[in-house]
C-alpha cells in the first residue's frame, strides 16, 4: 500500500490515532464516569464486541499508511485489557515511530516493566489532585495519590517518559493547581492542565465549572515566572512553557476557552471499532462490520480517506452556538471513545 498525505476538508492531516482498547474502567473520575450515572448503569461491552488484536493491528497498519505517525492506547482504563503488552508489542512491529499510553496509573506499578519492553515509549497519567481528600472525590473510588505517583515512578525507572494530565474543575479542586505545579516541577514531570470538558452527557458540564487555561498560567506565571515554547509539530494539543531559567515544562489544554480544532489532525478508533473524526462526535462508522464482513485492506483504505476527505468537525470552536441556542446535541461518552 502507498502512503498517502490525507487532507480533510479543512486542509488538516490524518496524523495522531487513539484506540480505544476496552470501555472499562477501575475509576469513576467526575468528569467522565461519575459514580451516579455509571454505578446505577454499568452498561459495558460484551468481550465479543470488543475488536480483536489482530484486527486492531489491522486497521491500524491501513491508518499508517494513511499518514498516522502516533499511536496512543487509551480506555477506558487501557490496562484492564487482558495482555494489553501483546497489543502494543504486534503494533510495535508495523513502524510506528511513536506508541504511547494514556492511563489512570493505578495498575501502571504493575505494568511497567511488560511495557517499556513491548515497545511503549511514554504514558500520560492522570492525577487531579495530590491532597487525598479531593483526589479521592475526583476519582470516585477512594484511591489516594501515592498509589499513582508509585505507577509514575516505576515507569520513569522502566525508562518510559512520563507527562501528568490534571483536569480542572471549579470548585472541587482550583486548590490543587499550585501544589501540582510546585510537585511535579521538582519531579522534573511535565504537568498539563486539561479544562473541564464536555465530553460526553452524563458528567453534567457546565461552563461556569471551567477553570480557563489563562486563569491557571497567571497563578502560576505569578509564582514562578513562565516563557512560552514553540509546538513540537501541527496538531500539538498543549500550549507548552518553560519555567524561565529551567529546561522544565508545563502545558495547558485549552479545548473550551482557545479551541484548537483547526489544526486537530486525530482519529479515534473505538474499542468495538467505531471510527471517530471528533472527541466531541454524535456518532462513528463501523470499521468492525467492514473487518467481519472480509472486507479487503484496500476497500477499507478506500473507505477511510473517503471519510477523513469529508471531515468538518469543528465542535469546540462551535460549543457557544450551540449552549447560546439551547440546542440539544448528544456526544460520544468519553470512557467509549477515548480521551
Amino acid at each position: 500500500m502507498r502512503e498517502t498525505k490525507l487532507r480533510d476538508i479543512h486542509s488538516r492531516p490524518l496524523r495522531d490515532l487513539r484506540i480505544s482498547v476496552t470501555d472499562r474502567c477501575n475509576f469513576r473520575c467526575i468528569y467522565c464516569m461519575p459514580n451516579d450515572e455509571f454505578r446505577t448503569q454499568p452498561c459495558f461491552m460484551p468481550r465479543e464486541e470488543l475488536l480483536t488484536f489482530e484486527e486492531i493491528v489491522r486497521l491500524a497498519k491501513l491508518f499508517v499508511a494513511l499518514g498516522v505517525e502516533k499511536i496512543r492506547l487509551t480506555g477506558g482504563e487501557p490496562l484492564l485489557r487482558k495482555d494489553l503488552p501483546l497489543l502494543i508489542s504486534m503494533l510495535s512491529q508495523i513502524g510506528v515511530p511513536d506508541i504511547s499510553l494514556t492511563t489512570n496509573g493505578l495498575l501502571l506499578k504493575k505494568f511497567a516493566p511488560a511495557l517499556k519492553q513491548a515497545g511503549v515509549g511514554r504514558v500520560n497519567v492522570s492525577l487531579d489532585a495530590l491532597d487525598n481528600e479531593i483526589f479521592m472525590k475526583m476519582n470516585g473510588v477512594g484511591i489516594q495519590a501515592e498509589t499513582i505517583i508509585e505507577g509514575m515512578e516505576a515507569a520513569r525507572a522502566n525508562g518510559i517518559e512520563v507527562k501528568v494530565n490534571m483536569v480542572v474543575k471549579k470548585g472541587v479542586n482550583e486548590s490543587q493547581i499550585l501544589p501540582m505545579a510546585r510537585f511535579f516541577k521538582e519531579k522534573g514531570i511535565m504537568l498539563r492542565y486539561i479544562e473541564f470538558m464536555d465530553a460526553g452527557s452524563k458528567n453534567n458540564w457546565k461552563l461556569d465549572e471551567v477553570v480557563a487555561s489563562k486563569e491557571i498560567h497567571d497563578m502560576i506565571h505569578e509564582e514562578t515566572p513562565l516563557e512560552p515554547l514553540n509546538p513540537h509539530y501541527l496538531g500539538e494539543v498543549a500550549e507548552r512553557y518553560q519555567y524561565v531559567g529551567t529546561n522544565k515544562e508545563i502545558g495547558f489544554i485549552s479545548s473550551v476557552s482557545a479551541a484548537f480544532c483547526s489544526s486537530c489532525t486525530r482519529a479515534r478508533l473505538s474499542a468495538d471499532g467505531h471510527f471517530y473524526t471528533c472527541l466531541f462526535a454524535e456518532k462513528g462508522a463501523s470499521l468492525k462490520e467492514l473487518i467481519r464482513s472480509e472486507a479487503s485492506d484496500e476497500e477499507i483504505l478506500i473507505y477511510l480517506q473517503q471519510a477523513w476527505e469529508k471531515r468538518d468537525d469543528r465542535y469546540s470552536e462551535e460549543r457557544s452556538s450551540y449552549y447560546e441556542k439551547g440546542k440539544e446535541r448528544k456526544r460520544i461518552e468519553m470512557s467509549y471513545i477515548g480521551g
